[in-house]
């Protein structure tokens, strides 16, 4: 059955997303609010269209649909923008589609897994107590509960953090300083693959999901190995207590997310590990 989908924010996972959706035969149409994100979506092979996700006049130009994947980002900038962008715009479009002769029948809202905040290394899955560091963060957690809280069956995805092409950071391990801690990451693929999952096989509704890969690793290990395999220098490392008043609270927080709940419902990941999912990144970097 072709089921109609709007990604709002289609960017880093929602492009992918986007076509492992057009793939299995659904009609996707990406939102965007500038030209060049609106041509990415596009050379990705399904329709774009214009739109902002905190203005509810504009949202109009996106048609029906079925399922709503909520992926906007504020990038880098400050709590002020997280907030228009997570929670103002989160509840525009919830507001928006909910309201329409024919709403949407899902909603993901991809979140992340700074929601957890500091546990010391400590293990931690979808029933851990959220505790996060930073204002961005709580922003976080205000949008999880729109999502879960609204008219539409809201499901949250918490990603770990993503890596893929374009986003292989190699210069950030092999340069170093390298601060100690924990890495709980999900290949590009995945993260979307874990989204398309949960919508086509109707799984998730009202739930929140952990998308991170079966293994978190150190950074001081992951970074050695790293250059071992790129054929340098193993970079220099750093406590957090070494790095002082510059290490923020986020890269203070230290968690390990257990992905239990991804794969009981039945997602297999296709890069497992970090240590898959960097190999083509270290061919590339022996091939230059």
């Amino acid at each position: 059955m072709t089921v109609q989908v709007a990604i709002l924010g289609c960017g880093y996972v929602g492009i992918e997303l986007g076509r492992q959706l057009t793939d299995a035969g659904h009609d996707v149409v990406g939102v965007r609010r500038s030209d060049a994100g609106l041509e990415a979506i596009e050379d990705a092979g399904f329709d774009a269209v214009r739109a902002d996700v905190t203005d509810a006049a504009s949202l109009d130009a996106v048609p029906d649909v079925d399922w709503v994947v909520y992926a906007a980002s504020a990038g880098g900038r400050g709590p002020e923008a997280a907030r228009a962008a997570y929670v103002e715009g989160l509840r525009t479009a919830v507001e928006t589609f909910s309201e329409r002769p024919s709403p949407p029948d899902r909603l993901v809202y991809t979140s992340s897994t700074g929601v957890y905040g500091d546990h010391d290394g400590a293990w931690v899955d979808e029933a851990t107590t959220l505790e996060p560091a930073t204002e961005r963060q709580r922003v976080l957690v205000e949008a999880e509960e729109i999502a879960l809280d609204g008219p539409i069956d809201g499901t949250v995805v918490r990603f770990g953090g993503l890596y893929g092409p374009d986003r292989y950071r190699l210069d950030y391990y092999l340069d170093g300083p390298v601060t100690e801690g924990y890495l709980n990451s999900i290949h590009r693929d995945d993260a979307a693959g874990v989204v398309a999952h949960l919508l086509t096989t109707d799984q998730g509704r009202d739930d929140v999901v952990l998308a991170v890969d079966d293994e978190p690793v150190s950074k001081w290990a992951f970074a050695d190995w790293l250059a071992d395999e790129c054929g340098v220098d193993r970079p220099p490392k750093e406590t957090v207590e070494e790095r002082g008043d510059d290490a923020s609270r986020r890269v203070r927080a230290s968690k390990r997310c257990i992905n239990d709940r991804l794969h009981a419902v039945g997602y297999d990941l296709q890069y497992p590990t970090v240590w898959a999912g960097y190999r083509s990144a270290i061919h590339a970097f022996r091939s230059a």
